[in-house]
């Protein structure tokens, strides 16, 4: 099998260096990964536009579903804007109608914004009622690749319906399995065609009892470990 791109996803500069050292081929630069992730800082991008890898920033103004605005949509199209002002590779997009339907208007819009910038279709994917035809609809639009779990909760529990749609794919769009993946549940999809896969290759860390004693936080939260994606760096390699 030829080496497989691994994605981590990261919401700080510090959780950036360590994805960079542990091996990351590309880095999807979010802020609030607690959330899903959402749009970074213009600070952070101008920080990752430093990176010796390619970085995608996540374009999500807000938490929950991705039923956008005119407001939203003015929104992320200046911060597509700011991610290719300061350099970044590309973006990771996502728009959906009230039936769960991907919104091609919106994408398509968003789309015209990003043009040359290497683009993703997140999430969003696994909440369509029909992804063969959401898959067909994200090739006409000309994304990249499609960030999907294959509609379950993790990439492992959804491996029969990545495999489905790897083989609609036909290598038309890059299928990216993510959510879940760590080297003891690698083994599950190592029978797929894999080309990439995202990972968060994060582990928990304790805050202060007063940081969530003031409601700055949660008692505990996820940090990038250099030492987790060199392991499932090498878990890929092993495949």
């Amino acid at each position: 099998m030829a080496d497989i791109l691994l994605e981590v996803c990261v919401e700080d500069a510090t959780g950036l260096a360590a994805a960079i050292r542990g091996g990351a081929g590309r880095i999807e630069l979010c802020s609030a990964l607690a959330l899903g992730g959402l749009t970074p800082s213009p600070g952070l991008m101008a920080e990752a536009a430093r990176a010796s890898v390619p970085v995608m920033a996540m374009i999500r103004p807000r938490a929950g579903g991705f039923l956008w605005s005119s407001e939203d949509l003015r929104q992320m199209k200046a911060d597509i804007a700011a991610a290719r002002s300061v350099g970044l590779a590309g973006v990771v997009l996502g728009a959906s109608r009230p039936d769960g339907r991907l919104d091609e208007w919106m994408l398509s819009t968003l789309l015209a914004e990003a043009e040359g910038m290497d683009t993703t279709l997140h999430r969003c994917f696994d909440l369509t009622p029909d992804r063969a035809q959401a898959l067909e609809t994200a090739i006409a639009l000309g994304f990249s690749r499609i960030l999907t779990s294959g509609g379950a909760a993790t990439a492992p529990e959804g491996v029969d319906s990545l495999a489905a749609l790897m083989q609609l794919a036909s290598r038309r769009i890059t299928v990216m399995p993510g959510s879940g993946i760590r080297p003891e549940t690698l083994s599950a999809l190592a029978h797929l065609p894999l080309r990439e896969i995202h990972a968060s290759c994060s582990m928990p860390e304790p805050e202060a009892a007063t940081i969530s004693s003031l409601g700055f936080g949660p008692p505990e939260r996820r940090v990038t470990s250099d030492a987790a994606v060199r392991a499932l760096t090498a878990a890929l390699k092993a495949l």
